[in-house]
């Protein structure tokens, strides 16, 4: 599987603070090898749309579709609370 970044998660990606951007460097490596690791507690979000969301951390998530051999990023967000 491989990684792409919509503009949207690249504009994202841009303006995080560092701490943040380590962990979702983390977390990517976790997506790649395993969709099911614990600590993303990856999930469908929107069925329909084949939309999940993933978590960074506790107060992080991004949310990504799966395209055939592709992983595509779409953002990366503040946890609504």
């Amino acid at each position: 599987m491989r990684i792409r970044f919509s503009e949207r998660a690249d504009k994202d990606y841009a303006g995080l603070p560092p701490y943040v951007r380590k962990a979702f460097a983390k977390q990517l490596d976790y997506l790649l090898t395993n969709l099911r690791h614990p600590s993303l507690r990856a999930k469908k979000f929107d069925a329909p749309e084949n939309l999940w969301q993933a978590r960074v951390d506790r107060n992080w998530r991004f949310y990504f579709k799966i395209e055939g051999d592709e992983y595509a990023i779409f953002a990366i967000i503040p946890h609504p609370k």
